[in-house]
């Protein structure tokens, strides 16, 4: 029987998906109602020691829609607004309730040894499950020097870890940014430094777009803006690629994120390395009732390909990466065209001509392809209006 259970570094999940720090775990009243709905666990929003100056703009949030589908998100929100000692009865009272659910504190301190292992050992004495280093966060901190200040820079990731490894009585996660030139570098640091796993990724780094009127970009703060943290589906790419160069790099239990909106998104961060899984931006815009869809569409899956757990699915997809010099390019596919379902719009003729090396053709109400020219790219398959065309 297939199962969603799993555990990394002895700590037990009932089911891989997990709140990550977010505005959705900014509240122990939120984090109790998710709980409720069958999340697995949750990362809080995270902690400081209250000196870390945090005041609000508004509008702190922009998107990129089509209609009502949300497929980007920009977020220039900060950090938790609880204090120390209200996370500290929050823990308490999530876990006397829930005791098999996961809670890992995400924690930041200034950049300097006695705040961060203050904070590191307040928390040892909470029932929290474990760390997870906030080295990434883009809005508003790195000005101060930390969140993504931090994880920018190898050498600085690892001396925070090193402090927080020195005190740490729980596992400790270190959360990286993706607004690097190379992950894997501090991923290396913060590993050699004694990580105990890594969490990957924060957002993006971005600009959600321009008023062409007002000449102000979005979101708009009484005429301003700045850059935001990019989040939700169309991040997805650039989460799967930063976890699975990792998990090529390292064999550190990987906490994966960034996009994930289905089940589908979720197996596929599983299958390229990830143990489980955090969701932010899907439930900022549908709310913690996704965790029915997410649960059931997974042991499904697991079932369907007779899979006993999430640890069987781990790292399934990573054998097949390889560099473009190895990638097998002997054999080429080329466009069968289901005559049944092409409406003979001639879009994939007029983009292979433009953009291409003009392989297709419109005779006679047929699209004819000229297979000697052709170099297989699929570019015509992924135009079509109505997926009238495979590669074979």
């Amino acid at each position: 029987m297939a199962t969603l259970k799993t555990s990394v570094l002895g700590i037990k999940f009932e089911n891989p998906f997990l709140l990550s720090s977010a505005p959705p775990t900014a509240s122990i009243k939120g984090i109790d109602q998710a709980f409720e709905l069958g999340w697995g666990g949750a990362v809080l929003k995270t902690i400081t020691p209250g000196d870390i100056e945090m005041i609000e703009a508004s509008p702190t949030y922009a998107a990129f829609k089509d209609g009502h589908k949300v497929y980007g998100f920009e977020n220039i929100e900060m950090l938790s607004h609880l204090s120390v000692k209200e996370w500290l009865k929050g823990i308490q009272f999530l876990k006397k309730k829930h005791p098999t659910k996961v809670i890992i504190a995400s924690i930041m301190a200034p950049g300097k040894k006695q705040e961060w292992q203050k904070l590191v050992q307040t928390f040892n004495k909470s029932p929290c499950d474990a760390f997870e280093l906030n080295f990434s966060c883009p809005n508003g901190v790195p000005e101060k020097g930390i969140g993504m200040a931090i994880g920018t820079d190898p050498e600085l990731s690892a001396q925070i870890t090193k402090w927080v490894v020195e005190v740490s009585e729980k596992p400790v996660f270190v959360k990286l940014s993706p607004n690097v030139t190379n992950i894997v570098e501090i991923a290396q640091a913060v590993e050699k430094a004694g990580a105990d796993g890594i969490a990957a990724i924060n957002t993006v780094q971005s600009i959600m777009g321009v008023n062409l009127d007002t000449f102000v970009p979005y979101p708009s703060v009484n005429g301003k803006s700045t850059y935001g943290g990019y989040s939700g589906m169309a991040v997805k790419p650039i989460g799967l690629k930063c976890v699975a160069q990792i998990r090529q790099m390292s064999n550190l239990p990987i906490l994966g994120m960034g996009g994930i909106s289905t089940w589908k998104d979720a197996a596929e961060y599983i299958a390229l390395g990830s143990d489980v899984v955090q969701v932010c931006t899907e439930v900022m815009v549908n709310g913690y009732g996704i965790i029915d869809a997410l649960k059931k569409g997974l042991l499904d899956y697991l079932k369907a390909k007779k899979l006993k757990s999430p640890k069987e699915l781990k790292n399934k997809a990573i054998s097949q990466l390889s560099t473009h010099e190895k990638l097998p390019k002997k054999k080429k596919v080329h466009p069968v065209i289901d005559d049944a379902l092409c409406c003979k719009c001639g879009k994939c003729v007029k983009i292979c001509g433009e953009s291409k090396n003009g392989c297709l053709s419109l005779i006679k109400g047929h699209i004819k392809l000229d297979k000697k020219c052709c170099a297989g790219c699929s570019l015509c398959s992924i135009v079509c209006p109505l997926n009238a065309i495979k590669m074979k």
